[in-house]
């Protein structure tokens, strides 16, 4: 019998750390998904970044990027505006972290436990929770989880404090995470790892994110 090739949606919000997705845990992602024998399709929102920032500097410019464009260098150019993402059409969805996870498709960055998820992006993960099919949240995107699941939801972003704190109020059960491990939530079917949260080198960062993709893709089953 033949077995069915699992197709898992990818959200960026972006490129680069401090303004869109970590390219660093995005291609990782992708990689450790084809590795797995899956495919992937990749999808952002057709926004407005909330700022631009120089990678180089760290400072703010004064230019506009789109995170649907932006994002689309990670993809090569393989990628659709998150609007036209459904969810029947994938067995899962993940999304790696970076500073536009909390800027761009929310804005937790800014606002912390009053945070809001932008709209396409919740419509887009709710879909799929509704569903009851394996969502995989990397780095910062574990914050989210408060807005898209019920009161009680585990998730890590690893050991940060003030983060932990401010999702403890959006009625998430943070739990504590080394980078190379990740927490699973079985009945919300959920699975979280810290990335770069807590990542000093991108092999460290790659063991959890292959751990995250292999349990998403096995909850699938």
């Amino acid at each position: 019998m033949r077995t069915h090739q699992k197709n898992i949606a990818i959200v960026l919000s972006g490129c680069g750390v401090y303004d869109g997705s970590e390219i660093h845990e995005a291609v990782l992602t992708l990689l450790h998904i084809e590795m797995a024998g899956a495919t992937y399709q990749c999808f952002a929102p057709d926004i407005n970044q909330h700022h631009v920032v120089n990678h180089l500097t760290g400072e703010e410019t004064t230019e506009q990027r789109n995170v649907l464009v932006e994002a689309a260098r990670i993809a090569r150019g393989n990628i659709k505006p998150l609007s036209e993402l459904n969810a029947t059409d994938f067995d899962a969805i993940i999304l790696p972290g970076g500073f536009g996870a909390a800027k761009n498709l929310s804005d937790f960055a800014f606002k912390g436990a009053s945070f809001r998820v932008q709209t396409d992006t919740l419509s887009a993960i709710k879909a799929f929770a509704s569903a009851g099919k394996p969502v995989g949240l990397i780095c910062i995107a574990p914050a989210m989880a408060g807005r898209i699941f019920a009161d009680g939801v585990t998730a890590t972003i690893g050991n940060d404090e003030a983060a932990a704190s401010a999702m403890a109020e959006t009625g998430v059960d943070h739990q504590v995470c080394a980078v190379e491990e990740i927490v699973v939530d079985e009945a919300n079917r959920l699975v979280s790892t810290p990335a770069y949260m807590l990542g000093q080198s991108i092999s460290e960062v790659s063991s959890g994110i292959s751990k995250l993709v292999t349990k998403v893709i096995a909850m699938t089953a």
